[in-house]
């Protein structure tokens, strides 16, 4: 089925996947699982609330019960799956998509994520099974894990009394949440719950709907924009200036909060800055690389005893947070840091001005059908010019040569090329992307 990808089921409600579709995956989730009872929560959006009532049919038809935890961000619902041993759990939500895509994200005992390896390609292949409801179907009950989820996430609120804040909620669930922890000084854009996502999409990494948080950051002044997607499972900010801060960034500035009383391993996915790994190893912290993607990462912080991560898609991982994402839980951490910066004069952009140290592309997508073949051109032209100086193959490829790299990496889902390019200075930035550009035009 065409929503069944590398990290969790999505796609454009009612033409990749519909209710009938819904009903299958939740009459066998609870046996791939093993679980009797399985924690379901959703986002606004508006087919959520269909998505909700088939998926339940299905796995009460299976005989397991639904714990009802109602609207919840994702990482709610990762931490209530940990914190209450639940053996399944899924998140009705699309995450950052627009508002016609919905989607499903499963999770198993301890919020171990169910990817496209680890369980939902065999989930896509019984869909095909016959299914015969049991005679004795499950039921249904309402859980709160709202509200010992808010009494946890307080201890980790800083006193923010010297920070000006402005908050973008895109309309989404950190709009449950925020209030109660941030109180009512900042300035809040989009706070209110609409799945319809009128004022923009709930998508920060594109630049169109960081537009407004921008704007507000200058008019009010404020010290740091914060804005959420629509899912809560990813942040990204705004300095003072109203500059968009590079969300890999943020992984080396949260070592000051965590590396300040305890030193150890770091994660962050293969598409980030140089300038990170070189930051956290000054702050005592051992930096490793992985591939990119929720499903690779957690798994990847349990084996590596993290005690945290990051992507450059704004994704935060936090051993003490269950090897979870949380984008609300990063935003306090990020938050503590200033906080403790204002103090000594500092201001959020000075604080991001001492960890770069390359220029940068961010994120670069091609329209590429051949997406191999494109990658190995590249590969050969580059190391027949220069020695790399280290060569990594596990997500794509990041070549890595005296003065720059580059990571050139297939979406699993589209027919694209994703490209990051870093460099020592500008100028050798500038030549380098336009010689990769130009390579591969050949294939576009």
């Amino acid at each position: 089925m065409k929503a069944f990808k590398a990290y969790d089921i999505r796609g454009v409600w009612n033409e990749d996947f519909n209710a009938e579709d819904v009903y299958k995956i939740g009459f066998h989730l609870p046996g791939l699982l093993g679980a009797d009872k399985v924690l379901v929560g959703r986002d606004v959006r508006l087919s959520s609330e269909t998505i909700f009532e088939a998926l339940c049919r299905g796995i009460n038809d299976a005989g397991a019960d639904v714990c009802d935890a109602g609207l919840a961000t994702t990482p709610m619902v990762y931490w209530g799956t940990a914190r209450f041993g639940y053996n399944a759990s899924v998140q009705i939500t699309a995450s950052h998509n627009p508002a016609r895509y919905n989607g499903l994200k499963v999770s198993k005992s301890e919020a171990l994520p169910v990817g496209y390896d680890t369980g939902l390609s065999e989930l896509e292949k019984m869909l095909d099974d016959p299914i015969t409801p049991v005679k004795k179907r499950g039921s249904v009950e309402s859980v709160d894990i709202r509200s010992p989820y808010i009494a946890y996430m307080k201890a980790s609120v800083p006193d923010l009394s010297g920070i000006k804040l402005s908050v973008d909620c895109s309309n989404g669930m950190a709009s449950i949440l925020v209030h109660e922890l941030l109180g009512e000084s900042p300035r809040y854009l989009f706070d209110t719950l609409d799945g319809s996502f009128p004022n923009h999409e709930p998508n920060p990494l594109e630049e169109k709907n960081v537009e407004a948080l921008k704007q507000a950051v200058r008019a009010d002044s404020s010290d740091v924009g914060i804005i959420y997607d629509g899912d809560a499972d990813r942040v990204m900010f705004v300095d003072e200036k109203g500059a968009f801060v590079p969300p890999d960034l943020i992984i080396a500035l949260m070592g000051h909060h965590f590396l300040k009383n305890e030193k150890g391993n770091v994660l962050m996915d293969i598409r980030t800055s140089k300038s990170v790994y070189e930051y956290i190893e000054k702050l005592g912290g051992k930096a490793h690389m992985w591939k990119v993607g929720h499903a690779f990462a957690k798994l990847k912080m349990r084996e590596l005893k993290a005690i945290y991560g990051g992507e450059l898609a704004g994704h935060y991982y936090i051993r003490d947070f269950y090897n979870c994402d949380s984008g609300m839980l990063a935003s306090l951490i990020v938050l503590d840091v200033l906080a403790e910066a204002k103090k000594q004069g500092r201001t959020f952009s000075q604080l991001i001005d001492a960890i770069r140290s390359y220029a940068n592309s961010g994120e670069i997508n091609f329209r590429i059908e051949k997406k191999k073949e494109a990658m190995d051109a590249l590969k050969e032209h580059f190391e027949g010019k220069e020695k790399p100086t280290a060569f990594f193959d596990f997500d794509g490829y990041r070549i890595e040569f005296a003065d720059w790299w580059f990571n050139v990496r297939p979406s699993n889902t589209e027919p694209y090329l994703r490209l990051v390019v870093e460099a020592k200075t500008d100028e050798l930035l500038s030549a380098k992307l336009e010689s990769i550009t130009s390579l591969l035009s050949d294939f576009t």
